[in-house]
């Protein structure tokens, strides 16, 4: 045999078979995790066990079939946000963000994906975010919550509400680039300090019982109990087994309408 195999693995090449056994060499494949090594031209061609960088490959396999590896494209609401602006991940959240907002006003902006005025709008409102650091934005993905939406009654986009403590909801509309001055306003209005004599309100205690109703969704809500009237209370009482314990003072019917289905049932004692 012209060439012999060492007992290393090295191919041995006479000095008369130079030629050849190069051009063989560079012909040859090497394969995907070894690498040709020579240390110069009459030197052996010697197979290394040293794999190549995974990146090589990586690199190699988008060369060879034409692609290239991009990243995740980064979403148009989230190009430009401030520490005040948060999109919102639930119904539960969205409820739970307004009634801890305490004082502070929040503004809720209802957008979609593929809504062009939405897009247009973004920095604008992001604008107004870095302007306001005490105003909390709450952004609502529509196509991520149609169900949420429909059961709040939001049904054209771009939509906005604002919140404020224990007024509740303060304003609700809907505007684009054209009509900005209508945020503008709204913001000017309601974004100025101020106490609230009880705990933020949040959303409406009809909203609150529309997102309960909704099987969509997986958010609870008790019921206030509310305070009866004073005169339904006296007739309830009134009403029970036994009467009153004790009769009514007649001092006390004077805060009855005389005359009226509310006024005091008597005991008979």
């Amino acid at each position: 045999m012209a060439n012999a195999l060492c007992g290393n693995g090295c191919v041995a090449v006479p000095c008369g078979d130079l030629g050849a056994a190069a051009a063989l060499a560079e012909s040859v494949p090497m394969g995907g995790t070894y690498r040709a090594k020579s240390s110069f031209p009459a030197g052996r061609v010697a197979l290394s066990a040293k794999p190549q960088p995974r990146s090589l490959h990586v690199a190699a396999a988008g060369q060879m079939n034409g692609n290239l590896t991009i990243g995740k494209a980064m979403r148009w609401w989230e190009k430009v946000t401030h520490p005040n602006m948060r999109e919102v991940q639930s119904a539960q959240d969205l409820a739970d963000s307004l009634r801890n907002a305490g004082d502070k006003l929040v503004v809720v902006d209802f957008f979609s994906p593929g809504c062009g005025g939405c897009r247009a709008l973004h920095p604008k409102i992001a604008q107004f975010a870095e302007r306001n650091p005490d105003v909390l934005f709450l952004q609502v993905n529509h196509e991520q919550h149609k169900s949420m939406c429909y059961s709040l009654h939001v049904h054209v986009l771009p939509f906005f509400r604002f919140y404020r403590g224990a007024q509740g909801r303060v304003s609700s509309f809907s505007c684009t680039n054209a009509t900005i001055k209508k945020f503008k306003d709204a913001l000017a209005k309601h974004s100025p300090e101020r106490c609230s004599l009880g705990p933020a309100r949040g959303l409406e205690e009809s909203e609150l019982l529309a997102l309960a109703a909704n099987r969509d969704l997986q958010f609870t809500y008790s019921e206030k109990p509310t305070l009866l009237p004073i005169a339904e209370a006296i007739k309830m009482e009134a009403a029970a087994i036994g009467g009153p314990w004790l009769p009514l003072p007649p001092s006390a019917t004077h805060f009855l309408p005389q005359g009226s289905d509310d006024a005091l049932i008597p005991s008979g004692r």
